[in-house]
């Protein structure tokens, strides 16, 4: 059985908290900890953690919202990713949500719903795991150059002014209204923003307050909170994540004055339903006891009276059962418990208990009941036992079904992500302390190309596969092991007191099962592979997440030698190593991703018939650690990782606010992965920038290498479609070097050629290179698409693609790419220099 989560509940109700006791009470699963105020609950989290936090609103001076986010601080002892369920009195849902979604609480419900605890719980467990006029905001910042880039960044949503002495900020906050007030609360200007703070909140307590920090003292924070600021961020910090915070400070002022202006009409319902539950609670009170079954026990345990309650719950006649003893109806299950109970109630060791025990029916089924026992002496010392036995099968059974969503994967019925860290920490521990020659492995598998399941078929039929491929796991494997399903496409399993040899053999086992199997799809079948990292658990090898970075390495391995293959982590593996490499190397570019460290440099496209620059490319860098990454070197590492929606999400939108920004980049085109380019999240994204930054969709072009467009026409065709009818542009990038036939290209929507670069190098020294440049640039004319060149190297190259009738060129003897400061000056020389002009 899994461990005990210790679960926090913090409610001011000692009868509230109560009740959440009393429905999670007779699960296995918790061990709870109580308290009735949040700033002893904060003293509680700051000395130990717990896995699940359930919250009341009012809870004290630092309120349920605002305790969340002390949580999510990562200040505390307890893990900043604690689940954090709120229950408040009363619920405005769609408020509530938007406001727990800023405060990262994992869900709401109002404890007036406490019966959908057990399933809400479940959920998060199971899961577990982010306005538009702008707002005055109050900026106290004595350093100009930090007050500039602040103002800047939160120039979207914020108008900022700006003071350098808390002075001149509580004389403009007496002037002026502001939704915001953002200060520096550093510990050299600790003492002078608390007397700002005090001044400020005495005029208008419910004023937004954020504050910047520079410790990590949690007291401080806590200070804070108490004298009534909203929210607070540490440094050094992100300027983007100051801007959230401002932003959620302003959301959670706004759900509070909401949450006011309901509050009657709320409870006016509240009334009205508590009369209903009150009616309801006589006429249940009335039903629970009409059904219950009332029965007298003899000193052996024998039954001497009993109501015809029984006769419905058991299935067996009062007659018959009269005379018979009590375990003889019970499952086998239950007697030694049952028999135990009397015993100790007979000897008058327990003047009352209760216990749960199956019941078996008179149609063989078996039924979860509650029995309750009570001792009662006559004149003559004989002993009487009372008993009432109410059916609990419903309620024990979603007891058990909660158990089971909190550990199992909902569509396969596979162990989960959650139970898979519990029980891989477990083996681990076993290993280490028990026997040294032990041997366990764990087996990591992921299917090979499964998107292009989802993407063709949809997810409905990639579920439908995930299914089947589930059903064929729990074939192939023993049910002394364990299966999880780590998430989408991954699954993991856990061999225990197996050799490597054997559990080599296992998973060369799973891959020929899933490439043996056919699926079917309506009337199509079709057959998918899967690649598998091998580990082995040892003494010397018993570190949980070290595993899990071993089985993940062998399983790219496995990907890049084929796939649909087994590959068996070791050190001493050179793949191993360069995969390792590899592996960490895709962890810097995507956190320099994720960090805004990419810089965009525009390569200018001429016109050969305008004589002019017609659009530019937006070509992406990286910098790292002050160096000047080019793609060729970072775009294998995250195709590695499959995290090249990442980058191009990150090009998009810092191109289309680079157009909005700077009037010379007229038009400019994209590139996309062949990955991104069919993802269900590219076309909002796109929406959601052109809408953010105001920029025409006419002055963006997306390009697609030849290649990934014909991997799925169907596909590619209606995403240039959809882009065409948002009103972007469209360009065949690389073209010529996959081609067998020129039809395909009428397929496809797209308004620009480009003619791949290696037949344009050489296209004034090989006859045939020539002869695929004027046929590719025929063929887009005829169809009535412009041809673009690439590699224009030098003037005879120019002279040559101008003579043959091409569109647009592009290349360094026009301009190399250059970054947005150098273009200006750039576009001057083109346009002057007479062998271009």
């Amino acid at each position: 059985m899994a461990e005990q989560l210790t679960l926090l509940i913090l409610n001011a109700s000692e009868a509230e908290r109560a009740i959440v006791k009393k429905t999670l009470s007779n699960l296995d699963v918790f061990q709870f900890i109580e308290s009735s105020d949040s700033l002893d609950a904060l003293q509680i989290l700051k000395v130990r953690a717990v896995d699940v936090i359930i919250s009341g609103l009012n809870v004290g001076k630092i309120d349920g919202w605002r305790f969340a986010r002390m949580i999510r601080s990562g200040l505390l002892k307890t893990p900043k990713n604690t689940p954090i369920l709120l229950t408040p009195p009363t619920y405005c849902e769609r408020i509530a949500e938007t406001t727990a979604r800023s405060y990262s609480i994992d869900a709401v419900l109002p404890f007036e719903r406490q019966d959908m605890l057990p399933q809400v719980l479940a959920n998060v467990l199971s899961t577990h795991l982010e306005k538009s006029s702008r707002l005055n905001l109050l900026l106290l910042e004595p350093r100009e150059s930090r007050a500039a880039e602040i103002c800047q960044h939160l120039a979207l949503n914020f108008a900022c002014t700006h003071v350098t002495s808390p002075n001149a900020a509580l004389s403009l906050y007496l002037q002026n209204k502001y939704a915001i007030v953002l200060l520096d609360a550093t510990a050299t200007r600790a003492e002078a923003a608390k007397q700002l703070l005090e001044n400020i909140l005495k005029h208008n307590p419910n004023q937004a307050i954020v504050t910047i920090i520079d410790n990590r003292d949690a007291d401080y924070a806590e200070q804070l909170l108490l004298l009534g600021v909203t929210d607070f961020v540490r440094e050094p910090y992100d300027i983007t994540i100051l801007s959230k915070v401002c932003d959620h400070a302003a959301r959670r002022e706004d759900f509070m004055v909401s949450y006011a202006e309901f509050a009657d009409k709320v409870e006016q319902l509240s009334r009205s339903e508590q009369r209903y539950k009150d009616l309801f609670s006589a006429h249940q009170r009335i039903l629970l006891h009409l059904n219950t079954v009332v029965m007298e026990l003899d000193e052996e345990g024998k039954i001497r009276f009993i109501n015809p309650a029984w006769e419905q719950l058991s299935g067996h006649g009062i007659k018959a059962s009269l005379g018979m003893s009590l375990t003889q109806f019970t499952a086998t299950t239950s007697q030694r418990a049952l028999a135990k109970t009397l015993a100790m109630v007979l000897a008058s060791k327990e003047q009352q208990t209760q216990i749960e025990i199956q019941l078996k029916h008179k149609s063989g089924r078996e039924v979860w009941v509650e029995c309750r026992f009570q001792v009662i002496k006559n004149s003559t010392s004989k002993a009487t036992v009372t008993a009432t036995i109410d059916n609990i099968h419903e309620r024990k059974e979603a007891e058990l079904q909660l158990r089971h969503l909190a550990l199992h994967d909902t569509l396969t019925g596979l162990h989960n992500r959650y139970y898979f860290d519990q029980q891989l920490q477990i083996l681990c521990a076993d290993t280490k302390a028990g026997d040294a020659n032990a041997e366990h492995a764990l087996i990591y598998i992921d299917l090979d190309h499964f998107k292009i399941i989802n993407d063709s078929k949809g997810h409905q039929q990639g579920d439908i596969v995930l299914k089947e491929v589930a059903a064929l796991f729990e074939h192939c494997i023993d049910d002394e092991h364990l299966i999880f399903r780590i998430g989408g496409d991954e699954f993991a399993v856990l061999l225990r007191n197996k050799s490597l040899l054997d559990a080599h053999l296992v998973a060369e086992g799973i891959c020929m099962a899933i490439d043996s199997h056919q699926f079917h799809s309506e009337e199509q079948s079709y057959s998918i592979s899967c690649s598998i990292g091998l580990t082995q658990i040892t003494l010397a090898n018993c570190d949980p997440s070290e595993c899990l970075k071993q089985s993940d390495i062998a399983l790219y391995v496995a990907k890049s030698l084929g796939r649909n293959l087994v590959h068996c982590y070791s050190k001493e593996d050179s793949h191993n190593n360069a995969m390792q490499t590899g592996l960490e190397w895709g962890h810097n570019v995507r956190q320099a991703l994720q960090n805004d460290q990419i810089e965009l440099h525009y390569q200018p496209i001429w016109d050969f018939k305008r004589r002019c620059v017609a659009y530019f490319e937006a070509l992406l860098r990286l910098r790292i650690n002050g160096e000047l990454i080019y793609p060729n070197q970072f775009i294998p590492a995250l195709e590695m990782l499959n995290d090249t929606f990442l980058m191009d999400q990150c090009v998009v939108r810092h191109a289309i606010r680079a157009v909005s920004e700077h009037q010379a980049l007229n038009q400019v085109a994209i590139n996309l992965s062949a990955q991104s380019f069919l993802d269900e999240r590219l076309l909002p994204h796109i929406q959601a920038c052109l809408s953010e930054y105001q920029v025409s969709p006419s002055r963006v072009i997306f390009e697609i290498t030849e290649s990934a467009s014909i991997n799925n026409l169907t596909a590619t065709r209606a995403m240039i479609e959809k882009l065409n009818d948002l009103g972007c542009h469209f360009s065949i990038d690389d073209f010529g070097t996959g081609f067998s036939t020129f039809s395909y290209l009428k397929q496809l929507p797209a308004q620009h050629v480009k003619i791949d670069g290696s037949f344009v190098r050489d296209m004034l020294n090989d006859p045939i290179d020539h002869a695929l440049v004027k046929a590719v640039n025929d063929i887009s004319q005829s169809l009535d698409k412009r041809s673009v060149a690439e590699y224009v190297e030098n003037e005879d190259i120019f002279n040559a693609l101008l003579e043959i009738g091409v569109d647009y060129g592009q290349g360094f003897y026009i301009s190399r790419p250059l970054p947005i400061s150098a273009l200006a000056d750039a576009l001057k020389t083109i346009l002057v220099d007479k062998t271009i002009c």
